[in-house]
């Protein structure tokens, strides 16, 4: 992957969760070209959620395969997402944007725009700690893509 994007909705605010990403953005840079974009979260206002969806399709790379975190979406191993993104590259497709919604989720056109609607667990966590886990993953991915010891 050259280009990847990560589109969340709310800031981190908590200093762990700040550190934690921190270190993954550090260690990403071996593999890719990260971006974290933050949008305004709109929780509790009227429209809210059609809003931060519109937010976060403009904020999406053209050009990109979107991946979309949901609950209700495809769950896959680090070796299985490792793989796919594999066979994205092989594809030559060199931009990636993953999708973090807020605490009231994704809207649902920024779920039907997404090429690959992705679930980390079917647990509910919050999504400042998914932004940690999301980095952690692709890591990971990119690590197991490249042969690399972090997995094992």
């Amino acid at each position: 992957m050259t280009g990847v994007r990560l589109i969340c909705v709310g800031r981190l605010k908590e200093r762990f969760y700040q550190d934690a990403c921190a270190e993954y953005v550090k260690r990403l840079g071996a593999y890719c070209r990260l971006e974290i974009c933050e949008l305004p979260e709109e929780a509790g206002r009227p429209d809210g959620l059609r809003r931060e969806g519109a937010r976060v399709l403009e904020s999406i790379m053209p050009g990109s395969f979107v991946i979309a975190l949901c609950i209700e979406g495809e769950s896959m191993s680090s070796e299985q997402l490792a793989g796919r993104l594999s066979a994205l590259q092989t594809r030559g497709v060199s931009r990636l944007s993953l999708i973090i919604g807020s605490s009231e989720g994704l809207d649902p056109g920024v779920k039907a725009r997404a090429d690959l609607r992705l679930s980390m667990s079917p647990m509910t966590f919050p999504h400042h700690l998914a932004r940690v886990m999301v980095l952690e993953q692709l890591y990971r991915a990119l690590s197991i893509a490249a042969g690399g010891k972090y997995h094992k």
